[in-house]
């Protein structure tokens, strides 16, 4: 399960960490959270349930406007620590981190685009390749993400925050879907689904 808020001047984090709760029952394997704090990406990930990966001094530390977080059971990849996700890929001045669900179909084509990428793949998911693919596009975060999007073959959503940006976006035919809210005018979250946002 994924989901992405944008609030400032509320505790984005402790709101992810709650969303995340309500997504469990989509994967127990392990938990992440990520956070655009002042310009900065800060991320925490593990294996394990949200409420053993996050504890009260780790969401104070994670403070910032915008957070995603994700919650994984296996498709792609074992159940190890470098496939928890958000996934991390150094992009230009700074870092974009990624949170994914679903299944990519063409995998084996999208390795070999990257093979020469200087930045080493690490994980055994398909959600690093997406965040290798969008690491390499320049422009704005949400510029490449529309330069990616048509090389991406199967059922997915994805969350993705940079140091300024967090852009959601889901496969053509939404059948792994993305729902939004508002916090009164005051905000936005995304999800994988609407439990998150009842929290």
């Amino acid at each position: 399960g994924v989901a992405g808020v944008v609030a400032s001047g509320r505790d984005v984090s402790r709101l992810m960490f709650f969303a995340l709760h309500a997504l469990q029952h989509r994967g127990q394997e392990s938990a992440g959270i990520a956070v655009n704090d002042d310009g900065h990406v800060m991320v925490q990930r593990d294996l394990g349930l949200v409420s053993a990966v996050f504890d009260e001094p780790s969401l104070q530390s994670l403070r910032g406007a915008a957070a995603i977080g994700h919650v994984r059971y296996s498709t792609t990849g074992a159940n190890r620590w470098a496939n928890a996700q958000p996934v991390t890929r150094n992009r230009g001045d700074g870092m974009v981190a990624l949170g994914h669900n679903g299944n990519l179909t063409n995998t084996d084509a999208l390795r070999a685009e990257l093979s020469g990428d200087p930045e080493p793949l690490v994980a055994t998911n398909d959600s690093e390749l997406i965040a290798a693919l969008v690491a390499r596009e320049p422009g704005s975060l949400l510029d490449a993400v529309a330069a990616v999007m048509p090389k991406l073959v199967g059922a997915f959503s994805v969350v993705a925050l940079s140091h300024r940006e967090l852009v959601a976006f889901r496969d053509a035919n939404g059948v792994r879907p993305l729902v939004i809210g508002t916090f009164d005018g005051d905000g936005y979250c995304v999800a994988s689904e609407t439990a998150a946002l009842d929290q």
